[in-house]
């Protein structure tokens, strides 16, 4: 039933004009998600990071967009550091190695589209 709750929650953002950075709040000494699209085709998370927190290196088997929407991050992408604030995108390839972590509190945006022969 867990599931089903989320779903209806997620239902309730559909048609409404959205704030994302709203739509996830930041939490002292961890990272926050909430997963607002959730299909057969991919999936969007926004996320939240305090400061000095991240995500280890890496690898996905598609390709993932992040957009920062608040703070700043500094981004490793196959051994190239990349500085990122609000607004900056970045495309991670699929199979490349990459991580990120925190300089401020930042919140992202990730979006996955699933290739027609992988699973998320």
């Amino acid at each position: 039933m867990k599931g089903a709750g989320r779903k209806e929650k997620r239902a309730g953002l559909l048609g409404k004009v959205l704030n994302l950075k709203e739509l996830v709040s930041y939490q002292e000494g961890t990272v926050a998600s909430r997963m607002i699209v959730s299909n057969k085709s991919g999936s969007i998370t926004l996320f939240s990071f305090d400061e000095d927190e991240g995500l280890s290196e890496h690898t996905a088997p598609f390709d993932a967009v992040v957009t920062i929407l608040d703070g700043e991050c500094e981004v490793w992408v196959a051994g190239e550091t990349h500085m990122m604030k609000e607004s900056d995108t970045i495309i991670f390839p699929a199979n490349v190695p990459h991580a990120l972590s925190a300089v401020t509190k930042f919140k992202m945006m990730l979006v996955m589209i699933k290739d027609a022969k992988e699973e998320i």
